[in-house]
């Protein structure tokens, strides 16, 4: 069992020598130099973060945290929490969307049941309650339950790592989990609720203005401390999103690339690196969310999207779509000739 507090700890810088190694092979490749521009840097990324310039990707999974809310209750979807446990049935059956583009990235999905509302056969079980308490009436969870759901998420990277998994995506299932989101990103942020909530699967006008009302009367209860990320997710957030911050820390911790999908898990990411600064650096960033707060939150991640579809649908949807482009990008990396093997002169750099 490795805890919270090893990992912060431990987790180290990229590797430079690494990423000096991978920079030198891409200025080598008989192409215009740095031509290939943000693909060149994510694969140089990779090499950091893995201490190999060596990098494979070939065996690669999108981790699924599938928890329940009990904000839900107060009418902030469009939707009960009964469809949680449907939805992460049907992720062990294949039939989602993110089953779908994974099959096309060759990438495995891996649904975990952290803390959903009531037992789903098939799915890893890692349940830490079923299901959060109503964050408008009381803390979502207990500090120790937070920590708990955290050392899940790092844990589980390690077995990942163990059955030789190089490369994961996140994503989530969770009815509510756009309120646990907006909730976490208003205090982290220091944002006002309205500019960091949206509407979610599809709520109405009047159902977005509950939803607001609700988030903002939970931090006006709870008072959760922006300067304790653990505080705040134990009082306002979910038990995917502090999974999913799990898997970040712990793929800073093994050394494993980590995709951040959307919204939700990029509160994550972002709950992972006020814990521990240095996961920034590990993280890869797929898509730029249609929730409102999308676009600010990877700003505050310092990360830049490769990808911008409109997307919003969750489950790691957008993660493991940038898996194809980072296959494309290995190809011209492993595979192309260099401008000695076909004896024509180096570019060089100009000012």
């Amino acid at each position: 069992m490795i805890l919270l507090e090893q990992v912060i700890k431990q987790i180290q810088p990229l590797c430079q020598e690494a990423m000096e190694q991978a920079q030198i092979r891409w200025d080598s490749i008989a192409k215009p130099l740095r031509s290939l521009g943000r693909l060149e840097q994510a694969v140089i990324q990779i090499a950091g973060i893995t201490g190999s310039q060596e990098v494979q990707l070939k065996k690669r999974a999108v981790v699924v945290m599938c928890a329940d809310n009990g904000v839900v209750c107060e009418g902030v979807t469009q939707t009960g929490q009964e469809v949680t446990a449907v939805v992460s049935e049907n992720f062990v059956k294949g039939t989602t969307s993110v089953n779908q583009m994974a099959k096309v990235a060759g990438a495995q999905v891996i649904p975990v049941d952290i803390g959903i509302a009531s037992d789903v056969q098939g799915l890893r079980n890692k349940k830490i309650a079923y299901g959060t308490k109503n964050l408008a009436k009381e803390p979502a969870m207990t500090r120790q339950q937070a920590i708990e759901a955290l050392e899940v998420g790092i844990n589980l990277v390690a077995e990942l790592k163990q059955d030789g998994y190089q490369i994961l995506a996140t994503g989530e299932m969770g009815i509510g989990n756009t309120t646990t989101s907006s909730a976490i990103a208003a205090v982290l942020t220091g944002c006002a609720v309205e500019e960091v909530t949206g509407k979610g699967a599809g709520l109405s006008a009047q159902g977005l203005k509950i939803k607001k009302q609700v988030i903002e009367t939970a931090i006006e209860r709870h008072k959760p401390d922006p300067e304790d990320a653990i505080d705040v997710l134990s009082k306002v957030g979910g038990f995917d999103i502090a999974g999913l911050a799990g898997v970040y820390l712990g793929g800073a911790f093994q050394r494993i690339p980590i995709v951040v999908d959307g919204f939700i898990s990029a509160v994550a990411a972002l709950v992972a690196i006020r814990i521990c600064p240095e996961v920034q650096h590990y993280l890869i960033p797929s898509h730029v969310s249609k929730e409102p707060a999308g676009k600010m939150l990877l700003e505050q991640l310092h990360l830049k999207p490769f990808l911008t579809c409109e997307m919003c649908l969750g489950e790691g949807t957008g993660a493991v779509a940038l898996f194809p482009i980072l296959d494309m990008a290995l190809a011209v990396y492993q595979n192309m000739s260099t401008f000695s093997e076909i004896k024509i002169e180096e570019y060089q750099p100009l000012d």
